[in-house]
């Protein structure tokens, strides 16, 4: 959806009522309800909107309130982590737990095991008590000590299970799909006529979230991929006529290739998802380049050039469309390409999307995880609900979750970020 056919609400957050309960946190910077954080940061499409007689769109912005909705004495809360691994997905699960504990005293809190398998019973995946002591440092490690899963529930049976457990606050941890299914339990929920609060927080290594600056992981990824192109680049010139081939995440968005291109100049080519390429373009200048330099650096995004080859048809148990390996597909078209010419080339191909994935976050995205956790926290307790916890111009706030899976974030082909790629990698503009 266009920023301009959105209105300012599209972007207000469902509440669960009146605050009336007193927050116990001390000397806070608190929130008041009509703080505002404008979508837009340039002047001419503010401008554009008044002129129209629109009201410039805005988020309502995150953090403790002086009221809450909750009484912390009288509820429990859950916590769900579904999806592909994510560094920082532990390091949120730990401040969801500490910020209930130490700053609203909330005693029982569950995390539900395996996805929201755990909240259907019939599954018997027994609630983890998620305690203080137990939490204190599992950021050290990378993954989720809930365990995750993919795949659709039948929401009136997971509301059975948060009104048996008396949950008032359940956190999902998860990206577009568990967000949607997020949205269902809290459609449930309205139906059934409950008080429960459901809030996400946004975990997609791929940053392809919409109206949301980052996701927490990305920066994590980027860095660990330049590893990976740092190895490719070192194995490219230690070979006569040597190729480094790196597959990196990236279904629908090239954000971690582009990013990982620009953070290593070595890296030759770039290809996404949303530039598409020809395989005679892509082999003749790669040709071109091995006849003149003798060495060349490939980061390809695991969504790019699918077009190029035949659709399984297939589906993963979340109703995404299983991809065409693109690494494997490049490495033996350019091996054969080369042979069929007749020039002497070595190509090694690196995937370290599960290497990847499976690290701990680095000290940047631990503490954005602090303050995600803390902030679902703040948002739950005020009686939010049906949101997730973004990240928009620097600063936290709360976004509707139609919104926020109304599209797939993506790199705008014409726009400044993709000319910083081809700017660094000096490939073509089209290939």
């Amino acid at each position: 959806m266009s920023s301009k056919d959105l209105t300012l609400k599209d972007f207000e957050v469902h509440c669960l009522g009146m605050n009336l309960h007193p927050s116990p946190m001390e000397s806070q910077c608190f929130c008041d309800s009509y703080e505002r954080l404008l979508y837009h940061s340039s002047f001419d499409e503010i401008q554009q909107r008044i002129a129209n007689n629109s009201d410039p769109l805005s988020f309502e912005v995150a953090g403790p309130r002086r009221t809450m909705y909750f009484d912390p004495a009288k509820i429990a809360c859950g916590i769900v982590t579904c999806g592909g691994l994510c560094p920082g997905t532990n390091d949120v699960i730990r401040a969801i737990v500490m910020s209930l504990h130490h700053h609203y005293g909330v005693q029982n809190i569950y995390g539900f095991r395996y996805g929201y398998e755990g909240l259907v019973p019939r599954y018997g995946h027994t609630p983890l008590e998620l305690t203080t002591e137990l939490v204190s440092r599992i950021g050290e490690s990378g993954g989720t000590i809930l365990g995750s899963s993919r795949g659709h529930q039948d929401p009136a049976e997971m509301v059975a299970t948060l009104s048996e457990l008396n949950i008032g606050i359940l956190f999902t941890i998860g990206g577009d799909g568990t967000l949607r299914g997020a949205g269902k339990i809290a459609e449930e929920i309205a139906r059934q006529g409950k008080a429960i609060s459901i809030i996400g927080i946004p975990k997609t290594i791929d940053n392809d979230i919409s109206y949301l600056q980052t996701t927490f992981g990305f920066e994590t990824a980027v860095s660990e991929a330049r590893r990976s192109t740092y190895a490719a680049h070192t194995e490219a010139l230690g070979a006569r006529n040597g190729v480094g081939l790196v597959k990196l995440m990236g279904r629908d968005s090239g954000f971690i290739a582009a990013y990982t291109a620009m953070a290593d100049c070595q890296v030759n080519y770039c290809l996404i998802p949303e530039s598409p390429f020809t395989l005679p373009g892509l082999l003749a200048d790669l040709e071109k380049r091995i006849r003149q330099r003798g060495h060349a650096v490939i980061v390809v995004a695991e969504g790019a050039g699918q077009e190029l080859m035949t659709d399984s048809g297939q589906v993963d148990a979340s109703g995404n469309k299983k991809l065409t390996d693109v690494g494997v597909f490049l490495k033996e078209k350019i091996i054969a390409h080369f042979a069929e010419i007749g020039l002497e080339m070595t190509l090694k191909y690196i995937d370290p999307s599960y290497t990847i994935r499976s690290q701990p976050a680095n000290p940047h995205d631990t503490t954005f995880c602090l303050s995600l956790g803390h902030n679902a926290v703040h948002a739950g307790m005020a009686g939010r609900t049906n949101m997730v916890v973004g990240f928009w111009n620097h600063q936290f706030v709360h976004v509707p979750i139609t919104l926020a899976t109304s599209s797939r974030k993506k790199i705008d082909p014409a726009g400044r970020l993709w000319n910083s790629v081809i700017s660094s990698t000096g490939q073509p503009a089209k290939l």
